[in-house]
């Protein structure tokens, strides 16, 4: 289940640092808009703006577009805006799967922050209801073989079925159904990023500065030296380094 409380208490946390541990999240924000072909959009609404880099990516694309980009971290919003100071770029605080809105867009786009969504098919429901006829939803999230490298240590350390938030995230398949069931000219892609990290607090480092531990935080472990240590020996004999696998999928649909 997911604690939108807990998520947003862990992204506001961390978004002083974010910049310097998103590296992924910014190589899926260019990947995201290579992949959004049109030039011309005019209105468009950004969801889980973060601190601002796939804003700043948007409106390098669409620079007379009006853009509102909405976050769930007031913190998150307030690094943004500190990076981004122009009239036509509306920032706005709150949780974007309920919001209503009194106006449509052409587009509505989100990299890596609708795996958080509690209810996606309602969700995507609402979204094609914001969007003007022919208007497009393009956005990316990370799917379930995110971190499954870490995910199958911890197992094997405290031998429980999940541990990681990250194991339950949307698979493609169904992310496709989904959206056939709501847009036309689906399409879905799926992309690998890996990362190899000195040690296992690194990755530790980069998963609690992105806020990607999500709403299930450590899984109830309790982090001493002893455990980091036991948990480093496994995840070396188990996959020879250090590395973390990002499993992205990248969707559009059109109403």
């Amino acid at each position: 289940m997911i604690d939108k409380e807990l998520i947003k208490k862990n992204f506001s946390r961390c978004a002083a640092h974010y910049d310097k541990y998103s590296n992924v999240q910014t190589l899926c924000a260019k990947d995201l808009i290579a992949k959004i072909k049109t030039d011309s959009f005019s209105r468009i609404l950004e969801i889980g703006c973060g601190t601002g880099n796939y804003t700043q990516i948007l409106r390098r694309k669409f620079p007379q577009a009006q853009i509102k980009a909405v976050d769930i971290s007031l913190s998150m919003v307030k690094k943004a805006k500190e990076k981004i100071a122009q009239n036509n770029i509306e920032f706005i605080v709150a949780d974007a799967e309920f919001i209503d809105w009194p106006e449509t867009f052409n587009l509505i786009s989100s990299n890596v922050s609708l795996q958080w969504f509690s209810d996606l098919p309602r969700t995507f429901r609402r979204f094609k209801a914001l969007l003007n006829l022919g208007g497009e939803i393009g956005f990316s999230l990370f799917g379930p073989r995110t971190f499954f490298e870490l995910n199958e240590a911890l197992q094997e350390l405290h031998g429980e079925d999940t541990l990681i938030d990250a194991s339950n995230f949307i698979e493609k398949n169904k992310l496709e159904e989904i959206l056939r069931g709501v847009f036309k000219k689906v399409t879905a892609e799926e992309t690998i990023y890996q990362e190899e990290y000195n040690s296992l607090t690194e990755l530790l480092a980069k998963i609690k500065y992105t806020g990607a531990r999500g709403s299930a935080g450590n899984g109830g472990i309790v982090w001493t030296s002893a455990t980091l240590a036991k948990l480093e020996k496994i995840y070396r004999t188990k996959f020879g380094n250090i590395k973390a696998t990002y499993q992205a999928f990248f969707c559009k649909g059109i109403k």
